[in-house]
């Protein structure tokens, strides 16, 4: 057994659950916890790695939605003062639910209450839902409010539901579940040249945190590039470049109107619109024009303000 966590400085509240995506259904959770705070500090327990990997037999390990380092960015923004990342492990999913919460909440936080989902269980067998975890509080001086499920067209938001979403290239409908539209960030490094012996010159993206990619294709996105506070247009190709012979997936952006070396730079991409599937072209004529096309639809809808025609007028995977 590791040891308890020392004393910290005391949380008003404390929220706790995985927050993959920090998604509305979250963000209502820790607006409840910020009202419940008022003044005082707030603290987010999370887990790493997610739950089901450890205790499901049938999980298939996915990236995250929200990496660590972006989680804690985004609570930061948020007026999240503490995030606590308790490493996720049998032994932690074995304990009583009094065991944990004296251990995890009460010994280093001391809250005045409690925040979860209102379908939140921990400990052992899951045996410490929002009844037993109540009883616990009210021994222990905190109060326990469980908040809704925020539903959005009639479904619950959830981290599943954007998942399946992006797995469809929907970034749209994802980025109305996010409250925001999901982006990738990373450093620009060097490439082939490809896209600039074409005419269409790209910046190569890597990744700062594995990160969940969504449907492989083309996409419509906004451009941040670090240091500046401008956002500029970007068609971004998501893929393995089939026409060239590519095998690895890459993450490359042509970005409207902009010539700039970015090597060394961090880009954020924001995605907006998933515009067509990756495809193998004949040659690289055929390859040249279809991405002359990729640039006008984007600028129709970034830059003009218009709707591309096309097959982005029909959500991939439900045709």
């Amino acid at each position: 057994m590791s040891a308890a966590p020392e004393p910290r400085t005391p949380a008003a509240a404390v929220a706790i659950g995985v927050f993959d995506g920090l998604h509305l259904g979250h963000q209502a959770l820790l607006e409840r916890a910020r009202r419940r705070a008022g003044r005082d500090a707030i603290a987010v327990i999370s887990f790493d790695p997610h739950p089901d990997l450890v205790l499901a037999k049938d999980f298939h390990p996915q990236a995250p939605l929200t990496p660590i380092p972006e989680k804690r960015t985004r609570l930061q923004a948020m007026g999240i003062d503490v995030l606590e990342v308790l490493p996720f492990t049998r032994e932690l999913a074995a304990l009583e639910p009094e065991e944990f919460v004296a251990r995890h909440v009460v010994q280093p936080f001391a809250p005045r209450v409690l925040v979860v989902g209102e379908g939140f269980a921990l400990g052992r067998g899951r045996s410490g839902n929002v009844p037993r975890l109540a009883a616990i509080g009210e021994r222990s001086g905190f109060t326990v409010e469980a908040v809704p499920v925020v539903t959005l067209d009639g479904a619950p938001v959830s981290s599943t539901r954007i998942r399946e979403q992006l797995a469809h290239g929907d970034v749209a409908a994802a980025a109305r579940c996010l409250g925001r539209l999901y982006d990738l960030a990373g450093a620009v490094v060097h490439g082939d040249a490809i896209g600039r012996t074409l005419g269409w010159p790209t910046a190569n993206v890597r990744l700062h945190d594995e990160k969940l990619l969504p449907r492989l294709g083309i996409y419509a996105a906004w451009v941040r590039i670090e240091g500046e506070a401008a956002r500029r247009a970007g068609a971004m190709s998501i893929g393995t470049r089939p026409t060239v012979g590519g095998r690895a997936t890459t993450i490359e952006v042509h970005l409207l109107d902009y010539s700039a070396d970015l090597v060394g730079r961090t880009l954020d991409l924001e995605l907006v619109e998933w515009l067509r599937p990756e495809a193998h072209f004949a040659n690289l004529d055929e390859l040249r024009r279809a991405i002359a096309d990729d640039v006008e639809r984007v600028r129709s809808l970034l830059v003009s303000g218009t709707r591309p025609p096309g097959p982005a007028a029909t959500l991939p995977g439900r045709v």
